[in-house]
């Protein structure tokens, strides 16, 4: 195996660590690239992430201790900034953020700062009516976001290097940020990859997802009830119980489940529905890893993903009607499996990781130029 080139002392930023979701595989990832990376993180619960990860040193905030004590870790968020500001990074060489909210905003002392933008902040930025619909506290997010924009974009200009996740992000980096990025794609875990393909389908659609507002959970319930189709929820969240009152008995919830649940799910399921706008999305990989077509809204980045007619349909606006006419256009076609998991293995961890390592070099080499 080739030799990975040292990038000298890494301090690597990840936003929390409190599960195992996209950001903290693609954060693994990273970290494999820099195997002696130190980590530093607003809080970390430990055992909630992978060993490879827990084996680094991490640091962690101030905010430690109320994280632990609070029923929501996200009401933080007013204290975010001034708590990613603490950590003296003055004898690192280099500085790697895994941002979606406030790592990016690192004081990194000077020192080569690429970040790996998984989105820039949603609830402050296009997902603010999402996050906060209506009522007093819509009223008092209002001037906080204001305020965290301000900073957001002040704090962009120490980065020294943007990598986002799909090209959708690149353009909200741009839009948001003044700034351009490289795309490098995050990966389908080779897990799905390997799993086997099997022979048919069950007559059922699958959502696998959070259940939080900027989802829309909704749509894909409202396209199956009064139907014969069958509808299964995998994932929990806030709007559970919301949503279970608005179902009809076709649509089953099965909450959070192990991976190989959702492995045998995405397996025999007629498609995978994304109902949301993803800034790329990990999960319709893992369907399309698994033969399984994806049904999804047109816009976003899982436009990066998937292919139209090959391995998914879009929608073309988030509405029941145009859902329906989708989910009847995968339901008419002959699908092919082998070829979708063809295509979702050009997704591939190495790729990933080839793609990384180049960035890492070109950021360390513009510095000793």
């Amino acid at each position: 195996m080739k030799e990975r080139p040292s990038f000298g002392r890494v301090a690597v930023i990840h936003d929390w660590l409190t599960g195992m979701r996209g950001g903290e595989h693609v954060l693994e990832a990273i970290l494999d690239l820099v195997p002696g990376a130190e980590l530093f993180t607003l809080f970390h619960f430990p055992g909630s992430i992978s060993p490879a990860i827990e084996s680094h040193t991490i640091h962690t905030s101030a905010l430690q201790p109320l994280a632990t004590r609070v029923s929501n870790y996200r009401t933080l968020l007013p204290l975010f900034p001034r708590a990613v500001k603490q950590w003296d990074l003055r004898g690192f060489d280099l500085v790697i953020s895994s941002s979606h909210a406030v790592a990016k905003g690192v004081d990194s002392r000077g020192k080569p700062h690429l970040c790996y933008c998984h989105t820039p902040m949603r609830y402050i930025w296009d997902r603010f009516d999402d996050y906060f619909p209506r009522g007093l506290k819509r009223a008092l997010a209002r001037p906080l976001a204001a305020r965290l924009r301000r900073w957001d974009v002040a704090t962009s200009k120490g980065v020294t290097r943007f990598v986002a996740n799909s090209n959708f992000v690149r353009e909200r980096i741009r839009g948001y940020y003044g700034r351009d990025a490289s795309v490098v794609h995050p990966f389908a875990d080779d897990v799905f990859l390997a799993a086997p393909l099997p022979d048919g389908r069950d007559d059922f659609h699958l959502v696998v997802s959070a259940l939080v507002p900027y989802k829309h959970v909704e749509l894909a319930v409202d396209a199956v009830n009064d139907s014969k189709r069958r509808l299964i929820v995998i994932g929990g969240g806030p709007l559970l119980a919301t949503l279970r009152k608005r179902s009809g008995p076709n649509v089953r919830f099965l909450g959070h489940v192990s991976r190989d649940v959702i492995i045998d799910h995405l397996g025999r399921a007629q498609s995978l529905i994304l109902p949301g706008v993803e800034d790329f999305g990990i999960t319709p990989l893992e369907a399309m890893s698994l033969g399984t077509p994806v049904v999804a809204l047109g816009t976003g980045g899982v436009r990066d993903s998937v292919v139209e007619g090959m391995t998914g349909i879009f929608f073309g606006t988030a509405a029941v009607h145009s859902l329906r006419q989708a989910l009847d256009e995968t339901e008419r076609r002959a699908w092919d499996r082998a070829a979708i998991r063809a295509h979702a293995a050009t997704f591939s961890r190495a790729r990933f990781q080839r793609e990384m390592l180049a960035e890492l070099q070109n950021e360390m080499l513009k510095v000793i130029a």
